[in-house]
């Protein structure tokens, strides 16, 4: 049952990608919203819905500190083991904006989150600032994408967006629809899978389900970022890859701590303030070399990403067995 599960996720999760991306490139033509803005906003804030509704649900029931874990953790992930292994399988192109707009914000999140949270709680009003900030940061997107691309097309004889429209907008945003659930499920069944497998596979051993949550769990919630960001780069939509990751990140800060803190101040344990984030802040500041230096981000940078997440795992680990 475990492994039918697992199969059952994972071709879920890839159909859901493929709907998804499809959704996404359709409703930015029928918008006139670039697809990397869709990929920064409506693709990410899907695939971060769960970690939003997670938190929202721990804080009224009086554990919110769940939504530490979830975004720090979250974060991690997002850039170094899916936007590495995305990059491993196919090598991208980021767009000028997304360096020196959309990354600097990524940036800017993570080291808010990190100074809320240096007195061991973030409060009301600082839950409030994080969300201000991400309805600021969309709408600007969204106004300055529109008149960028009406200019762009009013320029151009070619349209950018032919195939996209033959879609009419009801079903582009039915295929999103789509792709956002199945994704969801995709996920849930396949993590259930996973641990199921990883219980037998681990049967005795005292830190079982420690390192099921470091390993299989934390993979499993990051799978449908992975896939999305996969299909996309598979169908030459680079875009939405990288803005569905940075807009995660901000999603996740700005949304989810923001939103919950609202609800409930939440607490910041030592252990997430003196190892979690300084791991979340080191690869957020590792993009800085990668977006910067070259054009494409290739398969020596993903290695690179992607083996500072199997060092966060692998310290981890350490941990749990006490070699460190």
């Amino acid at each position: 049952m475990d492994y039918l599960l697992l199969i059952l996720g994972l071709l879920v999760l890839i159909v859901g990608g493929e709907f998804l991306v499809k959704g996404a490139v359709g409703c930015s033509a029928a918008f006139k919203i670039s697809p990397l803005v869709i990929g920064m906003t409506v693709v990410s804030f899907g695939t971060s819905a769960p970690e939003l509704l997670v938190s929202l649900q721990s804080a009224m029931d009086g554990n919110p500190g769940i939504a530490i874990g979830n975004v720090v953790g979250s974060n991690i992930a997002n850039i170094a083991l899916v936007l590495g292994i995305t990059v491993l399988i196919f090598p991208i192109i980021a767009e000028r904006q997304t360096k020196f707009i959309d990354y600097p914000m990524m940036l800017l999140a993570c080291i808010l989150f990190y100074v809320f949270a240096l007195d061991n709680i973030i409060e009301l009003y600082e839950g409030i600032i994080l969300f201000g900030i991400l309805v600021t940061f969309t709408t600007y997107l969204v106004i300055n994408s529109r008149k960028k691309t009406k200019k762009a097309q009013a320029e151009s004889d070619e349209d950018e967006y032919k195939d996209a429209l033959k879609y009419p907008i009801w079903k582009s945003v039915v295929f999103l629809l789509i792709g956002l659930v199945a994704l969801y499920f995709g996920s849930d069944w396949f993590v259930k899978g996973a641990v199921g497998i990883a219980e037998v596979v681990l049967e005795g051993n005292p830190d079982k389900d420690s390192i099921i949550g470091v390993t299989v769990v934390a993979l499993g919630t990051s799978a449908p970022e992975l896939v999305a960001s996969i299909v996309a780069a598979v169908r030459k939509q680079s875009d939405i890859s990288v803005g569905n990751l940075i807009g995660s990140n901000i999603f996740n800060v700005f949304a989810v701590i923001g939103i919950t803190s609202i609800v409930k101040p939440i607490e910041v344990t030592d252990q997430v303030l003196d190892f979690d984030m300084y791991w979340m802040l080191g690869i957020m500041f590792l993009m800085i070399p990668i977006l910067l230096f070259g054009k494409r981000i290739g398969r020596l940078k993903g290695a690179l990403l992607f083996g500072s997440y199997i060092a966060y795992v692998a310290v981890i680990l350490m941990q749990i067995k006490g070699v460190i």
